[in-house]
């Protein structure tokens, strides 16, 4: 299928557009390039500089190509941000969202997936997390995010869409050859954060935390390596058939990792030493997040590829030992 990516020049999206190349698709990449990477583009994919916000950048688009389905990475990400900020927020993530969404629309384009996020469930009252919990955000970036998520589901009853919202964990690693990696800035991520201090290019890494009740007092997350979220993404694409179909993953490999182990892992792969402060919680920072993804491992036949934190920190130090200063070198 020819798949237009949105943000296709960021993190997870250019990681994707290698995964569906792989696969056999055509994707398009539409990217502002505000936070993605000229250099991560695939050098054989057709690039429009657009934003989502610009229609009739997007009629353009959907007139030159014949766009099968449309995957959506093209958000704001910043939950410290989303705070300070939460109209950037909105306007983007939610405004612009509904503006690609309408222009497929006039367009004929009813296939859609959607990069949503674990942090629509706010503090989860269980663990692991299932895709009934309740969801409740406890910030703009989550709010802004499932907004977009009750959207599609009118967008589903009312117009034949057929989607599926895929809700990360915390996206980590580096493309398997080493081309493409993890570039923030700023960079808020605690692996490539413990690299570039293990490499001595970054300050000490701060711990926030040390009193949770977890084993070692530090917070656990649930680490899923970036080319493992891009085959799921790919490989709900049969799902989608029927019109009206409305279906959500959570992503995770289920394998809740502390902050300590994150560190202990990068110091094993890399043979270096992570320097490291320790400061108290950061507010609004759950003890722990964790997926259930069986339905994803059940539905679309999904197994992470890269199960374990070393497995995972070993390509991002591929990807950070070779480029220092990220897609700038």
């Amino acid at each position: 299928m020819k798949v237009l990516v949105a943000g296709g020049a960021g993190y997870i999206g250019s990681h994707c557009v290698r995964q569906l190349l792989a696969a056999g698709h055509q994707p398009v990449v539409l990217d502002d390039l505000v936070y993605g990477h000229p250099a991560a583009l695939a050098p054989t994919v057709p690039f429009y500089q657009a934003s989502l916000g610009d229609r009739a950048a997007l009629d353009r688009l959907f007139a030159a190509e014949r766009i099968d389905i449309v995957m959506h990475f093209a958000a704001f990400c910043y939950v410290g941000e989303s705070v300070k900020v939460p109209m950037k927020y909105y306007l983007n993530n939610v405004v612009a969202t509904l503006q690609l969404l309408d222009a497929m629309q006039h367009h004929g384009v009813r296939k859609f997936v959607f990069s949503s996020t674990c942090a629509t469930f706010g503090v989860p009252d269980r663990l692991p997390i299932t895709e009934d919990l309740p969801q409740a955000p406890i910030n703009p970036y989550g709010q802004t995010k499932l907004d977009v998520e009750n959207a599609l589901k009118a967008l589903a009853r009312a117009q034949g869409l057929s989607f599926a919202a895929f809700r990360y964990f915390n996206a980590a690693g580096a493309s398997e050859d080493g081309t493409i990696g993890e570039d923030h800035d700023p960079e808020t991520h605690l692996i490539p954060l413990a690299i570039g201090a293990a490499q001595g290019r970054r300050p000490p890494l701060q711990v926030f935390g040390t009193d949770y009740p977890t084993p070692d007092g530090t917070c656990l997350r649930d680490y899923v390596h970036v080319d493992d979220l891009s085959r799921a993404h790919i490989a709900v694409f049969d799902r989608l058939a029927a019109p009206g179909t409305a279906l959500f993953y959570n992503l995770g490999t289920g394998n809740p990792t502390s902050v300590l182990e994150v560190i202990r892992a990068v110091e094993k792969v890399t043979g270096r030493k992570v320097p490291v402060t320790y400061g108290p919680r950061r507010a609004g920072d759950p003890p722990a997040l964790y997926a259930d993804s069986a339905k994803a491992r059940r539905e679309l036949g999904w197994t992470p590829k890269f199960p374990d934190i070393e497995s995972i920190v070993a390509t991002a130090w591929q990807w950070h030992s070779k480029h220092p200063r990220g897609f700038d070198q």
